[in-house]
């Protein structure tokens, strides 16, 4: 699935994944190929990417994650350090 993780200020992600784990509003959860359609608010924490290459983790401070037909876009408040 592509993967797209934007902030105001930049594009921090842009790729393809096998895996992606969210800190979802109400618990985390993850997405794989093939996920159905759905939006969910995103609350503090870290957002877990697997590629072909590894693992790559991100820390945002909040937003909205949207997957439909294999393409999964965050839109998040900000990447913490």
């Amino acid at each position: 699935m592509t993967l797209d993780i934007i902030t105001p200020d930049r594009k921090v992600f842009s790729g393809e994944a096998s895996a992606v784990t969210f800190p979802g509003s109400e618990g985390q959860f993850q997405v794989l190929n093939n996920h159905a359609p759905m939006v969910s608010t995103l609350d503090r924490g870290p957002i877990i990417v697997q590629t072909a290459s590894g693992q790559e983790t991100f820390t945002v401070d909040g937003g909205v994650v949207e997957i439909l037909q294999n393409k999964v876009l965050v839109l998040a408040e900000a990447i913490v350090a």
